[in-house]
C-alpha cells in the first residue's frame, strides 16, 4: 500500500489497518515455517506496509499534539 494512501486514513482506520497487517503476518510466518508460503515476498511487503502503517499513525499523534499545545499557546 502507498504511503499517500495511508495517510489518507482516520486515527481508527489506520489502527485497524494495523492490527490487520500484524494478524496476516503472524499467519505468514507460520506458513513460511511450515513450508506451505507460497508468497515468500508477500511477507517482506507486509513489514514495510506494517513500519509505513506504524511511521504516519505517529506522524498524525505528534501533529495533534502541536496543535493542541499551539491552541493552549493561543489561548493562554
Amino acid at each position: 500500500m502507498k504511503a499517500s494512501k495511508v495517510r489518507e486514513l482516520t486515527g481508527e482506520e489506520l489502527t485497524k489497518k494495523e492490527q490487520d497487517i500484524r494478524e496476516e503476518l503472524f499467519r505468514l510466518r507460520f506458513q513460511h515455517v511450515t513450508g506451505q508460503l507460497e508468497n515468500p515476498i508477500r511477507l517482506r511487503h507486509l513489514r514495510r506496509d506494517l513500519a509505513r502503517t506504524i511511521t504516519i499513525r505517529k506522524e498524525k499523534a505528534v501533529a495533534a499534539e502541536r496543535n493542541l499545545s499551539k491552541l493552549k499557546e493561543k489561548a493562554g
